[in-house]
Order: structure tokens, then sequence, then C-alpha cells
């Protein structure tokens, strides 16, 4: 039976992960290994200079490892340290949240612990979920209550069938990551699309408190640096779920003549 080594940004507490963990269940062995509380926008990073403590613990009959690392931690320790088999495929999700652009897709710990895999050689999933037709403060909000459990219950069962495609076919060749952006109204019914990755940015990120002191509160604007047709932000705009093969930054191109400005 295939191993999956599932976690996430949203911590521990997730809502969604319960849901999530026992619907890969049914298609594979499933370790969980996710932060002790929420390390949203962390992107990529690993704890370099403390002690990464694993605490292991149940919600609802789920075995889980709690860290007090970063989501790339966690899947460094899964993959290489807590187990002794090495993971088939690293699932990161499902996000509170899309994770649709390339400045979301930078910042994003969900799918900073999916690149992670890819810098161990393994294939991964980033999964995560947002709404275009509410607002975000009140969304994000509502998410952690218990009459939006049959919101994610039915998310984890949309998307479990998607991850098992990538254990019962073969890994795409043009992807290090796989990422899957899902409408919170997502049933098995709504339409899928194999879709880019938008080049967007965004504006402010910090809010002045007073005092020197500033909090992380997205202002909105986005930046589009080029055309969303076909993109992964398109997409939720046409309520779609998107499927969104990642390569890791590559070389690019220089100009001739800025080339010989920088030889001479």
């Amino acid at each position: 039976m295939a191993f999956i080594l599932l976690t996430n940004d949203d911590g521990v507490h997730s809502p969604a992960l319960v849901p999530f963990a026992k619907a890969l269940g049914e298609i594979a062995h499933v370790e969980v290994v996710v932060p002790d509380r929420e390390r949203s926008w962390i992107g990529k990073a690993i704890t370099r200079h403390d002690p990464v403590e694993v605490t292991e613990l149940q919600r609802e009959g789920v075995t889980m490892y709690a860290t007090t690392g970063y989501p790339a931690d966690c899947t460094q320790i899964g993959a290489h340290s807590l187990f002794p088999d090495t993971p088939d495929l690293v699932v990161s999700g499902i996000n509170i949240g899309y994770n649709h652009g390339l400045a979301f897709m930078m910042s994003s710990g969900t799918v900073g612990a999916a690149a992670e895999a890819w810098v161990s050689g393994l294939p991964s999933v980033a999964v995560s979920a947002g709404t275009v037709r509410e607002e975000w403060a009140v969304w994000s909000k509502w998410v952690w209550e218990d009459e939006a459990r049959e919101m994610w219950e039915r998310l984890a069962a949309v998307a479990a069938p998607l991850v098992g495609a990538l254990l019962e076919h073969d890994y795409p060749d043009d992807a290090d990551v796989v990422s899957i952006n899902m409408p919170a109204a997502s049933t098995p019914e709504t339409p899928r699309r194999i879709t880019s990755l938008a080049r967007i940015g965004y504006d402010r990120l910090f809010a002045p408190m007073g005092g020197g002191r500033f909090r992380h509160e997205f202002g909105g604007g986005f930046r589009e640096m080029a055309g969303l047709d076909g993109s992964d932000v398109e997409a939720a705009g046409d309520r779609t779920i998107s499927i969104t093969p990642l390569k890791m930054p590559t070389s690019g191109s220089i100009t001739e003549e800025l080339r010989t400005a920088w030889d001479a």
C-alpha cells in the first residue's frame, strides 16, 4: 500500500486536517506530521538553530505528530527521520485559502512544504481551498466553526481522488510540485482545469499599529504582471478546480546588449 506523508501550514488544529487525513486513508497509508500552530506565509523556511520538538497525539482517532517547526521542517522530519520508510507522495493541505498565483505560491507554507519534498526527490502535491464569493475576513473565521465541518469533509472527498490519480498514474514529467486549488463550494461534479501559474504580485502586507509596530494585514491589492488567460487565478474566478504543474525556478535569459555590458 502506498505511503502518503500529510502535512500543512495551518497547524495541528486545522479544521481541514482530520477530514483530509481520513479521506486519504481510504487510498493509502497516511502519516501526519504538522506544525503545532499556524505557520502560514512562511514559505519554505527551515529551522536552523533551535531544536525541533515532536509530540505524538490523537485527534478523532487519527494519530498525528505535531512539531515546533515550520511546514518544510515537517516534510524533512517526516520524510527522513521519523518513520522507517520513505513516503511515496507528500501531500500538503488542505490550506485555508487559495494558493494561486506566483506571489502566493512563493509565500505559502503549504506550497513550501511540498517544495521541500521536491528537494528530497519526492513527488508532492499542495492542496488549497478558497472562495471568491465571500469576504476573506469573514470566511476565514467561519471555516473554523463546527458548521464548516461539512465543507471540509466534502472538499476532502473531492481532493482525495485527485491525489489518488497521482499515485495510480505516473507523476507528470513537467512538474516538480502539483498545486491544486479548489473553490470552497466544490463537489465531485465541479469542473477541473489544467492551468498555468498566474504571474501576479500583491501590494501592502503590513498595517501600522503605532509605536513603531506593524501587523500582518493583507491589503488586498494585486499586481497583474501578465495576462490571466489559462491561469489558476482565472480558474478561481470561474469557480473551477485548477490543477497546476509547478517547476522550480530555472535559469532565464538576458538580452545580448546586457550580456555585453556585464561581460565587459
